[in-house]
């Protein structure tokens, strides 16, 4: 068995520990390829491997409590170094064959010279490029957005684009960032915050159900990035996720080919009562619940946390936000890109590799990190069901995560060679979308007799009624393996 390096074997051996997990297991996990494929100041590489072993190993750990099968089973672990650093750039190794990706960014997205530093404008959603165009000003046009931009200084830009009810966030040192309010409030929260109540067994599998997650209803209230890996990967080990969107919601195009995979995707409009009833039962028959809105978000429609384990007595509750759940920042809107601003990622980077422009990693590792992670946190709290008979609330961040990555240090080597095309390409798979034929990364899966599949084509938001599989209406296509 191939062992971890140092660094892989102490950020895992801490990831299972904050996950509630026994050390004992993680020895179970095999690790194997080469370490370093993603080039960053930052140990992205083993942040990756970690992330993707946490979630793998809790497939299995769940396998043995729905099956009855005392210890590990036999349900080995292993970690494909190459395969977790794909995982991690997904988006940027897919290909559209025959037809033409959206764009993944917006044209004013990105960062600009402000009076004294540098600020990144997150526009990839329209109300949020409303929002810096009215602070700002000025048109629509990246060359009237920049001279604008060089007018302010960019801590007051960032908080007027926010009070506006946009997404900004002004490059800050890690020095600058540690001494935030934000941060010390960030530095006091656990990786994962755990709440747990009891409540009702977890059904144990049958014989002959198949994969792990069978019968598990997932109701994902998730966009864009970390959220969405973590459904997707629930979905391709048995789970049936239903994603539910407002009506009129558009997400970021270029991503719904890879991250609506698995999940059928429904609308409703939680202003309206029948369409609230409609979530309510929804809930009410759901075992887990994933959302990565602001923790005010669905307070605000008669949701928080309190009112939706009432209506979900046997759910466990997974959560997300940018910068965490307490600090002055706890409903500000943020994104991997904004948070490796804020907390001095970008900083660093420039640092390690010279120039004069903000140097983030070489991936959106936060996001992806922090979805592999909320999946393991979905699969541990379904055990602790199963075992203890107990439901649970699990919160993390964006930022939080980030602060892991940091307390690694910046020693890593950032001219390390990217994945080269004969690394990547076992890991590539050719599959259809509702959109067309793409090649993608598939899931990073290695538990032992499991062979993960995704039963619905990736495709538009809103196209499947707002009911559980095999409830009624037609649903996505089917037949993908991940």
């Amino acid at each position: 068995m191939t062992k971890p390096s140092e660094i892989e074997r102490g950020l895992f051996a801490t990831l299972w520990r904050e996950l509630g997990g026994s050390q004992a297991w993680t020895e179970q996990v095999e690790w194997v390829g080469a370490e370093h494929t993603l080039p960053s100041v930052y140990e992205v590489n083993a942040l990756a491997s970690a992330a993707v072993a946490a979630a793998s190993l809790a497939v299995a750990e769940l396998s043995a409590a729905r099956t009855g099968t005392a210890g590990y089973a036999g349900r080995s672990v292993t970690v494909q170094r190459e395969h977790a650093a794909a995982a991690f750039g997904c988006e940027r190794h897919l290909v559209a064959l025959g037809w033409q990706l959206p764009a993944v960014w917006d044209p004013l997205a990105g960062d600009y010279v402000c009076r004294d530093g540098f600020i990144r404008l997150h526009t990839n959603y329209a109300y949020h490029r409303d929002a810096v165009l009215r602070v700002l000003g000025t048109a629509a046009e990246p060359d009237a957005v920049k001279a604008a931009v060089q007018r302010w200084e960019g801590d007051t830009l960032e908080s007027a684009v926010v009070a506006a009810g946009g997404c900004a966030a002004f490059m800050r040192s890690p020095d600058a960032w540690r001494a935030h309010p934000q941060a010390r409030a960030l530095a006091l929260e656990p990786l994962f915050a755990h709440e747990t109540r009891a409540c009702a067994a977890l059904e144990s599998l049958p014989d002959g159900a198949g994969l792990p997650l069978t019968g598990i209803r997932v109701l994902d209230l998730t966009r864009v990035v970390a959220g969405p890996v973590c459904t997707r990967f629930l979905a391709a080990y048995g789970a049936d996720v239903l994603r539910i969107d407002p009506p009129g919601f558009e997400e970021v195009g270029a991503l719904l080919s890879e991250m609506t995979v698995g999940k059928r995707r429904a609308q409703l409009d939680l202003r309206q009562p029948g369409d609230r009833s409609r979530f309510e039962a929804l809930a009410g028959d759901a075992q887990l619940i994933v959302h990565g809105l602001r923790s005010d978000a669905l307070a605000r429609l008669g949701y928080d946390t309190a009112t939706l384990q009432r209506l979900a007595p046997n759910a466990s509750i997974i959560t997300h936000d940018a910068y965490g759940f307490t600090g002055p920042w706890t409903t500000r809107r943020g994104f991997d890109s904004l948070v490796q601003m804020s907390c001095g990622i970008a900083w660093r980077g420039r640092e390690a590799l010279g120039g004069e422009r903000p140097r983030p990693l070489p991936v959106q590792a936060l996001d992806y990190a922090t979805g592999y992670l909320l999946a393991a946190a979905a699969l541990r709290a379904l055990t602790r069901r199963s075992l203890e008979r107990q439901a649970s609330v699990v919160r993390t961040s964006l930022a939080r995560v980030a602060q892991v990555l940091m307390s690694l240090g910046a020693e890593a080597d950032p001219t390390t060679p990217a994945l080269t095309a004969s690394q990547l390409a076992p890991w590539l798979e050719q599959a259809d979308t509702s959109f067309g034929p793409v090649r993608r990364v598939r899931c990073p899966a290695g538990v032992a007799g499991y062979e993960p599949r995704w039963t619905h084509l990736a495709g538009p938001l809103g196209s499947d009624p707002a009911t559980w599989d095999g409830q009624g209406g037609q649903g996505g296509q089917r037949g993908q393996r991940a």
